[in-house]
């Protein structure tokens, strides 16, 4: 017995490596649990005394299977939906792997959106495959890790996988009931399986592609049946479903409070980079995380439409332009922007550019309705900041000629469209063919961002003195209902006076 248990450890023991060679640079993604996990230049390696040591004296694991995840059976839906575009067909559907951040340490992951949109699980590394039936339909097959427990000793020797270095991950069995999957097996039959799928007597597959190098490389591209995929998964996806605005609307709620954190902290804050840190904060305590970078522009760096280096100064006076949304638990994210007066208040220059903006969201808002264009809230949020330009003088050439195709002349100011689709991805169902999204009809369902800008920069001499270094974007998340449209994030303040009103009552509250 203590022979065996020894050579089981010698086996499990990991070199520690020369003193003068530079440690290995870790793959950009990691690979999928064939090979275990180098050790670091810091690591030593175990001795067989202690491999065998950690090998024993472990309480037995409970045996009883998870509960089935929360909506399980809209994932399941979602599948059977998938399975009816494409029949006879196998699917395969990876989440992707950790990305290394620098060196030997990785991002947190964050699962690829059309994997969780089908089966909720958030476990890097985990592969879903639809697998034609003879009878019509699919069975569902989802690869995961296995968890051996503490019966294998990688659970505390692969810093990569090891349960003592990132968490246990639920295993097989328990993948499969908690995520009410038909069948489940571990990744290291993966590769077999994928191989199977070559040769030309085996039926036609379709992968999701550029999320795992291993699956793209192990089954022969079909780009054309491919991209179809693709497209199917986003346009799926146009539509929101009543658990998916629910979702979109609690992250929608903690994207308020982390507005309101933000604004308590401007009495004192002296940085961007403190409103970022503040807004996140908010993320992550009451969500996975934010749902994109977010954009703490102060002062003329509110011209910068990405601007997300946040490491300027907060001056009273200037305008601070706050582009940021909570990621839910769910993975659904909030994408908000209110552009607001450090001192508390709005000079009379930045009210008349805030108020021309605000306009023509409103009217932007009032045009989205199902039957009309994706892009009639744009045309029509264009044409109000036109004649708003052309009324302020900045637009020197009337609005019909300034609007005209050929001139959009409104664009040296304003730069962008006012509108996205927004769900699991801040910039939602990308992968939709043009006629379905940019250039289809609104339907009930869609949920899409409503937010104009204008942007004065700073050296435009274009613009009169006055207004050079103002940028202002007010952005909300709208959802198409049968009749019209609802606001989901309409309780935050967006008018001059409400927003001037909700900075003094927040700075009035006793903490």
């Amino acid at each position: 017995m203590a022979k065996t248990t020894k050579s089981r450890a010698q086996a499990a023991a990991l070199p520690e490596p020369q003193q003068d060679q530079a440690p290995e640079q870790q793959p950009l993604v990691t690979p999928e649990s064939e090979v275990k996990s180098k050790p670091a230049s810091h690591d030593t390696a175990p001795p067989p005394a202690l491999l065998d040591f950690m090998m024993q004296g472990w309480k037995p694991q409970a045996g009883k299977p998870p509960p089935k995840m929360k909506n399980a059976e809209v994932f399941e839906a979602r599948r059977r939906e998938l399975s009816k575009l494409f029949p006879g067909e196998t699917l395969v559907i990876p989440t992707g792997h950790e990305k290394v951040r620098a060196n030997d340490t990785y991002y947190r992951f964050r699962p690829g959106t059309d994997f969780y949109y089908l089966t909720g699980n958030m476990e890097p590394d985990c592969v879903l495959v639809l697998q034609p039936k003879e009878g019509g339909g699919h069975t569902d097959i989802l690869f995961v890790e296995p968890n051996p427990g503490r019966s294998d000793s990688t659970f505390f020797t692969d810093r990569v996988k090891g349960e003592l270095w990132v968490g246990p991950r639920l295993g097989v069995k328990e993948s499969q009931a908690r995520f009410g999957i038909h069948e489940a097996r571990g990744l290291p039959e993966l590769q077999n399986f994928l191989e199977g799928l070559r040769g030309a007597a085996v039926l036609p597959t379709r992968v999701l592609r550029g999320h795992s190098v291993k699956v793209d490389g192990a089954v022969p591209e079909h780009s054309e049946r491919d991209k179809q995929l693709a497209t199917a998964l986003s346009e799926m996806r146009l539509i929101k479903d009543k658990v998916e605005v629910r979702e979109l609307e609690a992250a929608i709620v903690s994207t308020h409070r982390g507005f309101e954190d933000v604004i308590r902290r401007l009495k004192a804050a002296r940085s961007e980079r403190e409103v970022e840190g503040v807004f996140n904060l908010r993320a992550r305590v009451e969500g996975n995380d934010v749902g994109y970078g977010t954009i703490a522009a102060a002062g003329h760096h509110a011209c910068v439409l990405h601007w997300t280096r946040n490491d300027g100064d907060l001056k009273k006076g200037e305008l601070l332009l706050l582009d940021a949304g909570v990621e839910g638990n769910s993975l659904y994210t909030a994408d908000i922007t209110r552009t607001l007066p450090i001192s508390g208040k709005f000079s009379k220059e930045q009210r008349e550019i805030y108020e021309l903006v605000l306009e023509a969201q409103d009217q932007a808002i009032e045009a989205v309705k199902p039957g009309n264009d994706f892009m009639e809230p744009n045309r029509v949020a264009m044409r109000v900041l036109a004649e708003g330009l052309y009324r302020l003088g900045i637009l020197k050439t009337k609005p019909e000629e300034a609007l005209k195709d050929e001139n959009q002349f409104y664009k040296r100011y304003s730069l962008h469209n006012v509108s996205h689709m927004l769900g699991l991805d801040v910039h939602d169902c990308a992968q939709a063919r043009l006629e379905a999204y940019k250039f289809g009809k609104l339907k009930a369902g869609m949920v899409l961002t409503v937010e104009p800008g204008l942007y004065f920069q700073k050296d435009d001499l274009t613009v009169p003195s006055k207004y050079r270094g103002i940028g202002v974007r007010i952005e909300d998340d709208v959802l198409v209902t049968k009749t019209g449209c609802r606001v989901l994030s309409e309780d935050i303040p967006r008018q001059t006076k409400d927003v001037e009103d909700w900075m003094k009552q927040v700075w009035s509250e006793k903490r």
